[in-house]
């Protein structure tokens, strides 16, 4: 297999590959006397901003306005930010590939006929989440102790597809709430499946009655809150201003933690000084929710960037207070092999060339990574010539539009820090499961304890790998 890591595949692609994008003067509206900007309560009085400013968010709660019209005209300089917009980067992941919808079989492989839908989450697996063996009843798993039962997370991303048969009765649609400017609700309406996918990564209930079955969450007992973000009409985006109102409204409505799958990557604070600015307005969200009990859990990006340099910056997972994720995953996965009646040996086959734990090429690294989690991997020249090759990502619940123009759930593969993130989130569920009461704090210095050595040093992996059954044990 060819190997690229993660220096060399930039270089030679010239690709910079994030879950949101930032470009210079970009805003989340048109320029001028109909831009969209921040307006700092600090700076300025409300009973100062002018009746022709149309105020899109209160978010009063860190005294912040999220507005549109014209920003010279409210208070001076330092009262107002521009809104700037996030975008998602083919979707949010690294990389990502199609898998099957619900009513199909998996794609054959060669000890048993087509694999069921559970025995391609190797993530799930390595952890010892849920009995997903062929042969059940094979020992202690985590979810004989919780499956996250009266815990809360929310999922701040592009909605969340809850037709799909494993996210059914998962999402709370009463708290679910539409944070963008378009007419539609909290469901994705066109934005796409990221956010189901990392909602099937922390919640998925494996109902599917199909012929392959369905897929498993770490805590498939918590309850969904959803909030788009992310809009799927065409110009529409997302922008700090919405991002900032979702976090703080998931505090409000007391969630136990929020999976915030998106950023501002690679970017020079020395060219775009307003990120400073930004990076000010997340510190302050951080406080505010922290005191409230919730976790920010934040992928930490997928630029392969050293986040520690001083040209750099990483935001929000760079913000004091924000638990940082980086992504691990395999290169070899069930690719294939010989060994054909045991099931634990086709999953790794003959070519596990590297460990799941081992840091994926695309990760972003430095002192801002709390702990690393399964994100997934890639062999990037085997994924265009080996029809396995994708089973190195991590495998989860999507929706898929047909021809026709309807929507239908299925699965899919994606690799990102986007996926690593979702894996501490449903840590948080099960962790608060376990010790309703436990402060931020508590539940943090909990999963960082806990966390295995892995492969690479601490930069990619923080305090460690994420590993649930020490964290479940000593919860």
């Amino acid at each position: 297999m060819a190997r690229y890591n993660r220096r060399t595949f930039l270089r030679l692609t010239g690709v910079t590959f994030g879950a949101a994008t930032f470009g210079a003067g970009t805003t989340a509206g048109a320029t001028g006397k109909n831009s969209r900007f921040l307006i700092d309560l600090r700076e300025v009085p409300r009973s100062a901003i002018p009746s022709d400013v149309e105020i899109i968010h209160d978010i009063s709660q860190i005294d912040l306005l999220a507005a549109r019209g014209d920003p010279s005209s409210v208070g001076g300089k330092a009262a107002t930010t521009p809104d700037i917009k996030v975008d998602q980067h083919d979707g949010g992941p690294a990389v990502e590939r199609d898998g099957p919808t619900v009513d199909e079989k998996s794609q054959s492989h060669n000890h048993d006929g087509a694999p069921t839908n559970t025995e391609l989450q190797w993530d799930k697996r390595v952890q010892n989440v849920g009995d997903l063996t062929d042969k059940p009843g094979g020992g202690t798993v985590i979810h004989d102790t919780t499956k996250g039962e009266g815990t809360r997370v929310a999922v701040v991303d592009t909605g969340v597809y809850d037709a799909h048969p494993d996210l059914q009765g998962v999402v709370n649609d009463e708290l679910s709430e539409n944070f963008t400017t378009d007419r539609y609700d909290w469901r994705p309406h066109g934005a796409g499946s990221h956010g189901t996918h990392v909602a099937g990564t922390i919640a998925a209930t494996n109902s599917n009655d199909g012929p392959a079955g369905g897929v498993l969450g770490t805590a498939p007992e918590t309850e969904i809150v959803a909030h788009r973000v992310f809009s799927g009409v065409e110009g529409e985006g997302a922008s700090t201003g919405d991002t900032i109102a979702a976090l703080a409204a998931a505090a409000d409505k007391g969630c136990d933690a929020a999976n915030f799958s998106v950023g501002y990557m690679n970017h020079n604070p020395e060219k775009h000084p307003e990120l400073r600015e930004i990076k000010a307005i997340y510190q302050r969200l951080s406080k505010y929710v922290r005191k409230k009990g919730m976790v920010f859990v934040n992928s930490a990006g997928n630029s392969s960037l050293d986040m520690d340099k001083t040209n750099a910056l990483s935001l929000p997972t760079e913000v004091e207070g924000v638990f940082g994720v980086a992504a691990t995953g395999p290169i070899g996965c069930g690719w294939g092999g010989k060994h054909s009646a045991n099931e634990e040996k086709w999953l790794t086959g003959n070519r596990l060339e590297e460990p799941t734990a081992e840091p994926a090429f695309y990760t972003n690294y430095g002192s801002a990574v709390d702990v690393s989690a399964a994100g997934g991997n890639a062999d990037l020249e085997a994924l265009d010539s080996i029809e396995w090759a994708k089973r190195d990502l991590v495998y989860s619940s999507v929706y898929k539009t047909t021809e026709n123009g309807n929507t239908v759930p299925g699965y899919g593969w994606k690799a990102g820090t986007s996926m690593a993130a979702p894996q501490v989130t449903g840590a948080v569920a099960l962790v608060r499961s376990l010790r309703p009461t436990a402060s931020v704090e508590e539940v943090e210095s909990l999963i960082k304890a806990t966390a295995s050595d892995a492969p690479g040093d601490n930069a990619y992996h923080g305090a460690g790998h994420l590993n649930l059954k020490q964290l479940v044990k000593r919860a």
